[in-house]
């Protein structure tokens, strides 16, 4: 399970090739998209420093 968001560039590179050629529904797309949208929204960013975390958690009560 991820704790932070960023990936190294190394990763992000295996990740794409193994998705190329890839041939999916529109449907299916779409339910992939929907399914992301909703994992990443529970994925904080990783802080840059103390103060962030608490900007993050501010921002996010923010949004609602």
């Amino acid at each position: 399970m991820r704790i932070y968001r960023e990936l190294n560039a190394d990763t992000k590179q295996r990740i794409s090739q193994g998705l190329k050629n890839r041939t999916l529904s529109d449907s299916h797309k779409q339910a992939i998209s929907n399914g992301m949208g909703a994992y990443w929204s529970t994925i904080p960013n990783k802080p840059n420093d103390g103060n962030n975390e608490i900007k993050n958690s501010i921002n996010n009560e923010n949004q609602y």
